[in-house]
């Protein structure tokens, strides 16, 4: 009896490789009685056909690896997994536990290939603005994943930029999104997307404001960041010139004198200072003068977002990102909630985020500034500035993400587990509900997942009471 020729649609057939397991697995087909090959039709969604056999049951981990692996480039991934699941129902079902399994090791190794290109797609794909269409704003990308990962990633782009308009062409298919819908079309060139817009050089000029020439290492940073992503980076294009004048630009580093630093506001005048104050560029330039009130921070990181806005959301404190980028809410805790928001419908340039203390307090082990929780004392000295900020702001509703900012918001301690939910705050209306670097520390995935929908819910229930 001849091998069974498998046909699946070119790119990532999970769907095409799912209906034919079950297919093969019902009808005891062995592995090396298949051949798997893909065709060239257009990349376009896959539905199930008629005469599809029962799902089969596998372990968690073998489906999300089987999930993963698929989106790789390599020919014989479908081979692979198709050994993989028959090992699985025939007597193995722990097979993933023998890391040093030949399968196991290649099958591991290829699914970190496509997790790295699924980051480095994130980290490095840059969108540029492409003019108006139909009077909303659209912009286009161009990248060259090494996998077949373009629909995998989907959903974190949509989540990052619901707002705009936007396309992702790629060599091997396309993704646009057009604030309600999600869809895959064929491949694109590079020439179809803009190859530059006005906001470049904005990034020109912040990547140069934050390298630090004494830490030049050029062979980590082509690690972390391959020259083959650098053409679709406009802030690369300064990277040759600072690498060659790093070393001149340290010595002179070393022999300048030193500048006496910026003479600051005594805290004893802070509420003085205060008084009058009736405008936020009022009250920032005097946030920005003065002497940070917990140990660290190299400047004050001001709340962002319009006055009068429905919401305020009020966090702990800035953390390393926040203090480097002068921005509330931009690193991983930031990037979580910005996510969050747009699954509750809530629009964060519409909000205005904050926090109760306005510096980063840390302490320098070697090379990094590790985050330090600020005492009960070090919360109330920044609470009048709190106060007055969220007095000009006048939101409806005020969003406390944490136990320092509920501290902050009431004046004495909450517990966020008991409190959560509806509150109030002096003369304004309250919620109560958890900081998002919270759910980053939860080591359990399953934790993270229940924590993150509860935490949507929250935000939901926020929407909700403003609407």
């Amino acid at each position: 009896m001849g091998k069974q020729s498998i046909s699946l649609r070119a790119g990532a057939d999970l769907e095409g490789f799912r209906q034919a397991v079950r297919r093969l697995i019902a009808a005891e087909v062995a592995p090396d009685e298949v051949l798997w090959h893909e065709d060239e039709r257009p990349l376009l969604p896959t539905e199930e056909g008629e005469g599809a056999a029962n799902p089969i049951a596998l372990p968690r981990a073998v489906g999300e690896l089987v999930e993963c692996v698929i989106l790789h480039r390599q020919a014989d991934r479908y081979e692979l997994l198709y050994a993989l699941i028959w090992t699985c129902l025939h007597g193995h079902r722990s097979i993933l536990e023998e890391h040093n399994h030949p399968l196991v090791h290649r099958l591991r190794r290829m699914e970190k290939s496509v997790r790295r290109d699924i980051h480095k797609m994130h980290a490095f794909l840059r969108f540029r603005d492409a003019g108006n269409q139909g009077g909303r704003e659209r912009f286009v990308a161009w990248f060259e994943p090494e996998h077949h990962i373009l629909e995998a990633v989907g959903p974190f782009f949509r989540a990052r930029f619901p707002g705009h308009d936007w396309s992702i062409l790629t060599p091997h298919g396309s993704l646009h999104w057009d604030g309600t819908e999600l869809s895959v079309g064929p491949p694109g060139k590079r020439n179809e997307a803009p190859r530059g817009d006005a906001l470049e050089a904005g990034w020109d000029v912040y990547y140069q404001s934050v390298f630090n020439p004494a830490r030049v290492n050029p062979k980590a940073m082509r690690s972390e960041m391959p020259k083959k992503y650098w053409s679709n980076m406009p802030e690369t294009r300064a990277i040759p010139d600072m690498i060659r004048t790093a070393s001149g630009q340290t010595k002179e580093m070393l022999i300048k004198t030193p500048t006496p630093p910026l003479k600051r506001a005594p805290l004893k005048s802070l509420a003085a200072m205060g008084g009058d104050v009736t405008t936020l560029a009022e009250l920032n330039r005097i946030i920005s003068a003065t002497e940070p009130l917990v140990k660290g921070g190299t400047r004050a990181v001001l709340g962002e977002g319009p006055v009068a806005a429905a919401i305020a959301l009020v966090g702990e404190q800035p953390g390393d990102q926040e203090d480097l980028a002068g921005r509330p809410f931009v690193g991983p805790a930031g990037q979580l909630l910005d996510r969050a928001l747009a699954e509750a419908g809530l629009v964060r340039a519409q909000i205005y985020l904050t926090n109760a203390v306005k510096h980063f307090k840390f302490v320098q082990r070697g090379k990094h500034r590790l985050h330090q929780k600020p005492t009960a004392g070090e919360i109330k000295h920044y609470r009048w500035w709190l106060m007055k900020e969220l007095e000009i702001v006048r939101p409806r509703l005020v969003v406390a993400l944490g136990g320092s900012a509920a501290l902050a918001l009431s004046g004495e301690a909450v517990s966020v587990t008991k409190s959560r939910g509806a509150a109030r705050f002096a003369e304004s209306n309250g919620y109560i509900t958890i900081h998002p670097s919270y759910l980053l520390r939860l080591p359990d995935e399953d934790a993270k997942r229940r924590g993150y929908q509860e935490f949507v819910a929250d935000l939901e229930s926020v929407r909700s009471i403003v609407s």
